[in-house]
């Protein structure tokens, strides 16, 4: 009784069978059949090795969430070079809650304001690279996972000028960095810069931005204000740079860090108490920090959905040239009729091949649809 039941399992299972098999004897290789395989095989070949591609690439995915950390203290990344002296002015910040941060954390260092040949091609290409990103957006992707450090020539010793650069450590409120005229004194209002002790004509608030981020310095990042330059031709001028800042948290396969981006537009005018054009002459970088932060994550195809595009690929072309096919023969048994005897049953099968069709070749036809009795 078990092996009748397993043999009529397998009779059913049998049935069942989607894809019934043709035997050897009934097909026939034929030249148009072997091109059209060819063909399909190089294709799936050519498909297969570009998604293999696609796999291997990755992308940037971005996420908002309300920013919860309002205590830490916020880094601020300076390298700023103007046209004066250096114990002519001073560079410190002043938030919100009129607290004057030490600038400790920063270092004067006399420099020559005029480029050299390669210091200037290096500059030329900071600018170009900024001006690509305003406009493709996408860029800034490849930049965040590329991480490369990219460090500008030293200059020849001269004393013309001043580099400022360093680090602060302010608290998360908005606040105000400038670069004025005089050393900075505390007092119990804010602060003060001696700037009666300098002459109206040693003033120069021409200036070049190398670098300007908040947040930890991640090399290889390209800030909004790098490379930004300024040439002024009144003595007494004003600088304005409004920034707000967003926080970010930046996760890639080569770096992970928590940082901050920032937009920024920016103003200048020169101070004519006469014309009502008031203010002091100075550098102002007035920042605000956005209540949103951004999560950045490099992300990449998962395995098994490579396997699956690329069993959609092979299988695809696989049906649809084995339809083709089919379509074919279909066509070649009912375009020739045969003429079945009126007496007896008959069971005919189609032999699926790719042959051509040709009229005047008979036999071929007739090897494609052949007629067997049943009784």
């Amino acid at each position: 009784m078990r092996r009748l039941t397993k043999k009529k399992a397998l009779t059913l299972v049998k049935e069942l069978d989607a894809f019934p098999k043709v035997p050897e004897s009934y097909v026939e290789s034929t030249a148009s059949g072997g091109t059209v395989s060819l063909i399909a095989f190089t294709l799936m070949a050519v498909l297969a090795f570009l998604e293999f591609f696609v796999y291997r690439d990755t992308w940037m995915k971005y996420e908002y969430e309300v920013d919860k950390d309002f205590s830490s203290k916020l880094r601020i990344n300076v390298d700023i070079t103007v046209a004066m002296r250096c114990q002519y002015i001073g560079a410190d910040v002043l938030d919100l809650a009129e607290t004057m941060v030490a600038s400790d954390g920063l270092k004067y260092e006399p420099v020559n304001f005029d480029l050299s040949p390669q210091q200037r091609l290096w500059h030329m290409t900071l600018l170009h690279i900024q001006e690509r990103l305003k406009v493709e957006h996408s860029l800034q992707d490849v930049i965040f996972k590329a991480a490369i450090k990219a460090v500008p020539p030293e200059s020849p010793t001269s004393l013309s000028a001043c580099r400022i650069h360093g680090h602060l450590y302010v608290n998360k409120v908005a606040g105000n960095f400038h670069v004025t005229v005089g050393k900075s004194i505390p007092h119990p209002r804010g602060h003060a810069h001696l700037a009666a002790l300098v002459s109206h004509d040693t003033y120069n608030f021409s200036h070049r931005i190398d670098h300007l981020s908040f947040g930890e310095a991640i090399p290889g990042i390209i800030s909004p204000l790098d490379g930004t330059e300024k040439i002024s031709v009144d003595p007494n001028h004003m600088f304005q740079y409004f920034i707000t800042i967003v926080p970010t948290k930046l996760k890639t396969y080569k770096v992970s860090a928590e940082t901050h981006q920032y937009s920024v537009t920016e103003q200048d005018r020169a101070i004519n108490h006469a014309a009502g054009s008031h203010g002091v002459s100075g550098i102002f970088m007035k920042y605000d920090i956005s209540s949103l932060m951004v999560k950045v994550t490099e992300q990449h195809m998962p395995l098994w959905q490579f396997l699956i595009r690329l069993c959609g690929i092979i299988g695809g072309i696989f049906s649809t040239t084995g339809t083709n096919s089919l379509s074919k023969t279909l066509v070649i048994c009912f375009t020739d009729p045969i003429r079945l005897p009126r007496k007896g049953g008959f069971k005919i099968t189609f032999v699926l091949s790719s042959i051509p069709v040709n009229s005047k070749k008979n036999h071929h036809l007739k090897r494609s649809c052949q007629i067997f009795s049943q009784k």
